[in-house]
C-alpha cells in the first residue's frame, strides 16, 4: 500500500541524502556537547547555555530526520562507526577557544545548509511534501542561528553594511 502518494523510485533519492544529514546531525550533536562541557572563559556561561539549546534542538532533528526515512518506508543509518565514516562534519578536540568552537560549528552549519539544498533538490523532484516542509523549516532555524553565532564572532567595532535595500 503506497499511503503516500509518492514514487518509490523517486523518493530513494531523497532517502540517501536524508541518511547523509543524519549522520552529519549526529556528529554535529556530539560536538556540541563536547563544546559544551570543554567551554572555558569568559564567554563560558553564555556559550555554555547556547550548546546546550543547540544540542538539545539537534537532538530532537535527529529523531524527526529518523522518523521521516521510516515514514518514506526506508531504514535511517543508525550505527555510530557509520555516523563517523559518512559524515562530512569531523570532530573536533575538546581544547579550542571559545572563538574556535564558534566558528567550527558555523562552519559545520553551512555544511548541513548545503545538505539541506540536496534534500530540498530531491523531494521537489519527489513531489514529497512532507520532507519539503520540514527541511524548509531545518533551513530557516539554522541560518537565524548561524546568524547569531557569526554576530557573536564580529567585534563591535566592525563596520555593518549601510546599504539599505530599497
Amino acid at each position: 500500500m503506497n499511503y503516500l502518494n509518492i514514487d518509490n523510485q523517486k523518493v530513494l533519492p531523497v532517502v540517501s541524502e536524508l541518511n547523509m544529514l543524519l549522520t552529519d546531525f549526529h556528529v554535529h550533536y556530539q560536538k556540541l556537547r563536547n563544546f559544551h562541557w570543554n567551554i572555558l572563559g569568559k564567554n563560558f556561561f553564555d556559550l555554555h547555555n547556547r550548546f546546550e539549546e543547540m544540542y538539545n534542538d539537534t537532538r530532537v532533528k535527529i529523531d524527526e530526520v529518523a522518523e521521516r526515512i521510516v515514514t518514506l518506508k526506508y531504514h535511517p543509518i543508525s550505527k555510530l562507526s557509520d555516523y563517523i565514516e559518512v559524515s562530512r562534519i569531523k570532530e573536533s578536540s575538546p581544547l579550542l577557544t571559545d572563538e574556535e568552537m564558534v566558528a567550527d560549528i558555523i562552519n559545520d552549519n553551512k555544511i548541513i545548509l548545503e545538505q539541506l539544498g540536496k534534500i530540498i533538490e530531491r523531494a521537489t523532484k519527489a513531489k514529497d511534501e512532507g520532507t519539503l516542509d520540514l527541511m524548509g523549516a531545518y533551513i530557516r532555524e539554522l541560518e537565524k542561528s548561524t546568524w547569531m553565532l557569526n554576530a557573536w564572532s564580529k567585534s563591535t567595532k566592525e563596520e555593518l553594511n549601510t546599504d539599505f535595500v530599497k
